[in-house]
């Protein structure tokens, strides 16, 4: 056997398996199956929660499979173009037939196979035959968008048919599912989806993909030029938006509020509102209490930086700040954390919630310290996505849609009308076929002979 034929032998056993609906079964399970892992398994965690839930051991397993960005991974992407493929095979595989049908110019029409049909009419018409075929002819032609009429030994017949295009509607469901699986395979390819934070007036080019971790350029540059939070009366946020800005080349090209579930869209990339977040305060006004003297005395100071304590009490400084402190079992909410230093003894930590300006009396010492206000600064945490599919799979849809219309509610429909003589009369025979919705035919069957028989 030469080298032709072994390719030649190869390729036919190769087109076999991807016309084969066995295949198309076995794939449509495997990706069933997938999916099921994908809900029941939390996808593009951070790789910390994985191992708590599963373990090392497990975990270096799965994600050896990619099993935590499964749609990602190689092996979907592999069913996704094999399934596009199989579906592409069956269609050309099985569309010979189906253009002879719909592209002859003229079809073949056997009138014996109508007069066998157990569902035609009949009706006898004493007028000439000439005179039926001058009426008849358009009353068919109303109905049907192709008609002609045959001579026949004892007669004559009028042929018609209808929607003979819509043999395609199977075909235009193949091509829709073609086109989702391809707006798939483009999206776990091409598309990414990361996180990044802004603090007000930064601005970033570059995102953290939710995945991988890896950084992910963005082509053009982000910028946070104002962030705002509502809250409800319980203390809940109600509503937080960013003014974001795009910037090409240090130039503002689109500025736009997003809100929660109200994107902005540039460039096929799309910036979801996610979360938010508190940043440490640059500027805190203090209270201090000196329990011995009773002196009260507020000061602004800045964040890391010490200073002197009035009535020569020693140095204070806040070194940190906490959105939620957890305080034997109990959640204090937003807390400062400062080091007092007096001058004849060791530093101090000092805890200064927000919500409890008394809280630092439990502390022995001569200062009781307190929080009475912050400058409030926030970053806008953003979701950012990328999917080229999109466009291709929303088209998929809308042609399934119409396919699906086609294949159910429209059919190829066959008409004949033979007139024969009978004596002195004629004998008129309507018999129709459909290649769907036949008792739909049987009734336009009675409607044409209503017709024909009263004009």
């Amino acid at each position: 056997m030469n080298k032709k034929t072994g390719s030649a032998d190869f390729f036919g056993r190769l087109w076999k398996l991807f016309a084969s609906v066995r295949l198309t079964v076995v794939i449509l399970l495997s990706l069933a199956v997938t999916s099921i892992i994908g809900t029941i398994i939390p996808q593009n965690e951070r790789p910390e929660a994985y191992l708590n839930e599963y373990g090392e051991f497990l975990y270096r397993i799965l994600s050896a499979f990619d099993i935590f960005d499964m749609y990602h991974s190689w092996w979907f992407q592999f069913l996704l173009l094999a399934l596009t493929v199989n579906v592409v095979v069956c269609s050309i595989n099985r569309s010979s037939s189906l253009l002879k049908i719909i592209f002859v110019k003229k079809p073949f029409f056997d009138v014996s196979k109508f007069r066998s049909l157990s569902d035609k009419e009949e009706f006898t018409d004493s007028r000439s035959p000439e005179d039926l075929k001058r009426i008849y002819a358009p009353i068919v032609s109303r109905s049907f968008g192709y008609r002609r009429i045959e001579e026949t030994d004892n007669g004559f017949c009028v042929f018609a048919e209808k929607g003979r295009w819509t043999r395609i509607g199977v075909y235009t469901v193949h091509f829709s599912v073609i086109l989702l699986l391809i707006g798939g395979l483009m999206g776990s390819i091409f598309g990414f989806k990361g996180f990044v934070n802004i603090p007000e007036g930064k601005t970033i080019n570059s995102i953290r993909l939710s995945n991988t971790g890896k950084a992910q350029d963005l082509n053009f540059n982000i910028r946070c030029d104002n962030f705002n939070i509502k809250f409800y009366d319980s203390g809940a946020p109600s509503e937080y938006r960013s003014t974001l800005t795009i910037l090409e080349q240090g130039k503002s090209v689109l500025t736009r509020d997003i809100i929660v579930n109200d994107p902005l869209r540039y460039k096929g990339i799309n910036i979801f509102q996610s979360t938010y977040g508190e940043l440490p305060p640059r500027e805190i006004t203090l209270s201090f209490k000196n329990r011995i003297t009773g002196m009260n005395y507020k000061k602004k100071v800045s964040f890391g930086q010490q200073f002197n304590l009035p009535e020569d009490a020693g140095q204070f400084v806040v070194k940190g700040y906490r959105d939620s402190y957890n305080f034997g079992g109990h959640n204090l909410g937003k807390t400062f954390m400062g080091i007092l230093t007096p001058n004849n003894g060791s530093p101090v930590h000092v805890i200064i919630p927000v919500r409890f300006p008394v809280f630092d009396r439990m502390r022995k010492g001569n200062q009781v310290v307190s929080v009475v206000d912050y400058d409030h600064r926030y970053y806008t945490g953003l979701q950012v996505t990328r999917d080229p599919g999109v466009l291709v799979v929303y088209s998929g849809f809308v042609i399934m849609i119409i396919g699906c219309f086609i294949t159910f509610f429209m059919s190829h429909q066959r008409l004949c009308v033979e007139i024969s003589r009978s004596g002195k009369n004629n004998r008129v025979m309507v018999a129709g076929t459909a290649n769907k919705n036949k008792l739909g035919m049987q009734t336009r069957i009675k409607k044409i002979v209503k017709s024909l028989s009263k004009c």
